[in-house]
């Protein structure tokens, strides 16, 4: 299935993409995609359903991220090797895991923000994976049934923050907007194999990023397996798992993000994400 959010930010409404590719409210069935909403039983019960007896969704409502509630927003920093080695970085022996604060959580067409001053602010395409039970210390045979779904995730980072001067990770990549989730969360029946998945970005209608899942370091069955032994994870997480080479700070000379720059993300499967950045009014 093919899982959103629609209508104005704060406010949005749970819905699901029809065969046909319309969207039918979800509204009158479960609150939102939050907590118990994600559990295996939840997600069978809204798969059982007849679409055409859903309510259809008219015009083009905004487009939210398509989870209501994110407790824990994780990210994989040099997860792929190549993008370990254009960064000059050693490929990592365990996974570096950082985190987002959740409030930079925003729709996959929304804008983002550029805050004045800040000069180094770089895309990163990741797939992410949407925790849909709680895991605690799962083996990495078992971790894959702990996910609900799939999302395009972009990891917008300040790099002067990153890297260099304060050097601190957390507040280079927590800005509010620096977390475009979506546009679908798709349901881990329609993604047989989340290593078999390709990655693109455009920027301004030049190709920068391409890569495949294959190639990660660490597997998300990995990833969850590893994380689950340090914290519990929720319904609701995020873990962004690492983006393929070819981010601005790797390239010579060095791209980075400004106003009226507009990104296109797409992951096989998972849809598209479009968004533009804009100066901090």
């Amino acid at each position: 299935m093919k899982l959103l959010r629609i209508g104005d930010f704060g406010r949005e409404r749970p819905g699901l993409v029809d065969a046909n590719g319309r969207i039918r409210d979800l509204g009158s069935i479960i609150d939102d995609f939050a907590g118990p909403s994600l559990s295996r039983d939840s997600l069978a019960h809204i798969k059982a359903l007849d679409p055409a007896t859903l309510p259809l969704v008219e015009g083009n409502p905004r487009i939210g991220a398509p989870v209501g509630i994110v407790p824990k927003f994780l990210g994989i920093g040099l997860n792929y090797r190549d993008h370990a080695e254009e960064t000059g970085q050693p490929i990592p022996e365990t996974p570096i895991v950082f985190a987002k604060a959740s409030s930079c959580v925003s729709g996959p067409y929304d804008d983002v923000v550029a805050p004045e001053g800040w000069t180094r602010m770089d895309y990163e395409v990741e797939l992410a994976a949407v925790i849909g039970a709680r895991a605690k210390n799962v083996s990495g045979a078992d971790a894959l049934d702990y996910v609900a779904g799939y999302a395009i995730c972009n990891d917008v980072s300040e790099r002067g923050f990153q890297k260099g001067g304060p050097g601190e990770w957390f507040k280079a990549k927590s800005h509010d907007t620096f977390g475009p989730l979506g546009p679908w969360l798709v349901t881990t029946d329609e993604i047989a194999d989340p290593q078999k998945l390709d990655l693109a970005l455009d920027l301004n209608g030049a190709c920068m990023q391409t890569g495949s899942t294959a190639t990660m370091i660490f597997s998300v069955a990995q990833l969850i397996a590893y994380i689950s032994k340090f914290m519990t994870l929720m319904p609701g997480d995020v873990i962004t798992t690492g983006t393929p080479p070819g981010v601005g700070m790797a390239r010579d000379p060095r791209v980075f993000l400004k106003p009226d720059d507009e990104v296109r993300a797409t992951i096989s499967g998972l849809g598209e994400q479009r968004w533009r950045v804009v100066a901090e009014s």
